[in-house]
């Protein structure tokens, strides 16, 4: 992948949205939430005032609207601010 993030900006991929629930239920396409979870692609070099906690490869969560959605290649990405990360899991 050839894009590296700026400053304090995380590049994430999203989790797949849940196809069905617990008890077995398929659900439908307009039906999925949006996941709030992810792995982390690329990292900023962070600013002069905040060195970058999260690297590459961790598994994240994120609040439901945060961030940017990208499509590279095929694929759908999120690019946010670090602070726009609640936890690594």
């Amino acid at each position: 992948m050839n894009i590296q993030p700026l400053a304090d900006r995380v590049l994430i991929q999203p989790a797949e949205a849940e196809q069905k629930t617990a008890s077995g239920i398929i659900i439908p396409d307009n039906a999925k939430e949006k996941p709030q979870r992810g792995k982390v692609i690329a990292v900023g070099k962070g600013t002069k005032d905040h060195e970058m906690t999260v690297k590459v490869g961790d598994q994240v969560l994120y609040g439901k609207y945060s961030g940017t959605e990208i499509q590279l290649d095929g694929e759908q990405y999120m690019i946010m601010k670090e602070s726009d990360i609640y936890a690594i899991i």
